[in-house]
């Protein structure tokens, strides 16, 4: 499955490119007045290979859930349990990612592709619901050993090529990627380094908000697991599984799904910022899919799109995860393709050029 979606990811089509340039000098506002939504309008209509592009909806947003054995390190000071219980509050829709789909009219999907604590019947409620699809129970301490095997990070990322591929036949236009796991953005910075090259102190944030000592610590944390495994860029799942999540590998194979369709799919912060190097080191045309909802206050986020060389359309300081970023943004790309859609040419309206 995995090289079959690689193998299906290409380069943008550049005469739905050129088409979609040359449209926006036609329309009816001086040319670049749109900033950098004229510039998404036409990367998606490379990517979907007409102009206009679709129009991104139906959304669907895939919140991947996940444990890790570096919670034993006192990474956080929030237990482990709170990841099961938030897949609850998911699903009753109470939480943020929940109001924000509401607002946006996208659907919420929460896989378990590796949660600790047993999951009770949760049955769906409204728009959510729930796959179970877990690839072992959290991650192993990847400040002892390896967080997973090579095995559970290829079928952690096959997790994420097949709710790709399940939406998209479902009639999603857009995919939305969230996160849920306890501890999940201490193995981010150290994904995030590992693809960079940026050292640990750069890569590692405050998470849920620690306090000065457990912040040295979880620095002082990634740094060792950096060099105990020293993880090889161009080697990707064995990057994913020395150092990685289950929901991070299962996000990357979710952003492989997205571009192997050729659908857009929006980034939410840290945890798909990492997730989404690894997709493009193994597939990088995967790029041409992504988009970033916002810039994550975590480091590490930004250094990830950076070396993606992906521009944030929003900034408000979140560090929430979920894909609450990634909503809040939805509807600028809807606005940046409705523009090649709606707007009036010159021609059309009568109005005059300069």
């Amino acid at each position: 499955m995995l090289e079959t979606t690689i193998a299906a990811i290409g380069p943008l089509d550049t005469p739905a490119m050129v088409a979609a340039r040359e449209r926006h000098t036609r329309l009816t506002k001086p040319a670049g007045s749109l900033g950098a939504l004229e510039e998404l309008s036409v990367r998606l209509a490379g990517l979907a290979g007409t102009c206009p592009p679709p129009l991104p909806t139906p959304a669907a947003v895939a919140v991947f859930a996940g444990d890790h054995g570096v919670h034993a390190q006192r990474v956080t000071p929030w237990p482990q349990e709170v990841t099961a219980q938030m897949i609850a509050n998911f699903l009753t829709g109470g939480a943020v990612v929940n109001a924000f789909a509401r607002q946006a009219g996208a659907a919420v999907t929460v896989i378990d592709v590796g949660v600790a604590t047993p999951l009770p019947d949760l049955p769906a409620t409204g728009t959510s619901r729930l796959v179970r699809a877990a690839v072992r129970a959290g991650t192993a301490d990847l400040a002892t050993g390896p967080a997973m095997t090579r095995d559970e990070a290829r079928a952690a990322i096959e997790v994420g090529i097949r709710i790709a591929d399940d939406l998209v036949a479902g009639g999603a236009g857009i995919l939305l990627t969230g996160d849920m796991g306890i501890g999940n953005t201490t193995p981010a910075a150290a994904l995030i380094a590992a693809f960079t090259g940026a050292d640990a102190a750069a890569a590692t944030g405050r998470g849920t908000g620690v306090d000065d000592p457990t912040y040295a610590h979880k620095v002082a944390v990634v740094a060792a697991a950096l060099r105990r495994h020293a993880p090889d860029p161009t080697d990707p799942v064995g990057v994913l599984a020395a150092v990685g999540g289950l929901e991070h590998a299962a996000l990357a194979g979710f952003i492989l799904g997205a571009a192997a369709h050729r659908r857009p799919v929006l980034l939410d912060g840290v945890i798909a910022g990492s997730a989404a190097l690894a997709a493009a080191a193994l597939a990088p045309d995967a790029v041409h899919a992504m988009i970033a909802g916002h810039r994550s206050a975590e480091p590490g986020a930004a250094l990830a799109l950076r070396h993606l060389g992906l521009d944030a359309l929003i900034d408000l300081g979140l560090r929430l995860g979920e894909g609450t970023g990634a909503l809040l943004a939805l509807p600028v790309v809807t606005g940046a393709v409705r523009v090649l859609h709606e707007v009036a040419t010159f021609d059309s309206a009568g109005v005059a050029q300069k």
